[in-house]
C-alpha cells in the first residue's frame, strides 16, 4: 500500500467524518388556538424563527400552521407552544381516506369541513 495509498485512505475517512446528514424537506402541519389576527401574527413569527423553516402559512379559520422547509416536527411544535397557545399535531385528514367516516372515534364536530380525526383503527381505514 505505500505512503500515498495510506494518506487517500486517512483523507477519505477524514473527510467522510465530517459530512452531515443532510435534513429531508417536510411539511409540517400544526393545530393552534388562534382568535384573531394578532395571535395568526405572533404565531406566525414564532414558525418563521425555527431553524430551516422555508415558509410559513397560518389559516385562522381552521386554526391551522403549515411549515414548509428543512425542519423538525418536534421543534415546530416546541415553536408553536412557546408562544403560550395550545397547540398539537394536526389530526385531520380528508374524509374520502377513511371507509367510515362517522364512527364514534373518528367524526369530529370541531373539524373543518370535508375532514374527519385521522385513526390508525384498521377497520375503520380503508
Amino acid at each position: 500500500m505505500g505512503v500515498s495509498g495510506t494518506l487517500e485512505y486517512l483523507s477519505e475517512k477524514l473527510s467522510n467524518s465530517k459530512k452531515k446528514k443532510k435534513k429531508q424537506l417536510n411539511t409540517v402541519a400544526v393545530k393552534i388556538r388562534m382568535d384573531c389576527e394578532g395571535c395568526a401574527l405572533k404565531v406566525k413569527k414564532a414558525l418563521s424563527g425555527v431553524k430551516g423553516a422555508k415558509s410559513v402559512d397560518v389559516d385562522l379559520k381552521q386554526q391551522k400552521a403549515t411549515v414548509y422547509g428543512y425542519v423538525d416536527a418536534k421543534k415546530v411544535l416546541e415553536a408553536a407552544k412557546s408562544t403560550g397557545k395550545k397547540a398539537e399535531p394536526w389530526p385531520y385528514v380528508p374524509y374520502t381516506m377513511i371507509a367510515h367516516p362517522y364512527v364514534a372515534g373518528v367524526y369530529d364536530k370541531k373539524a373543518p369541513p370535508n375532514f374527519v380525526r385521522a385513526t390508525n383503527d384498521p377497520a375503520v381505514v380503508t
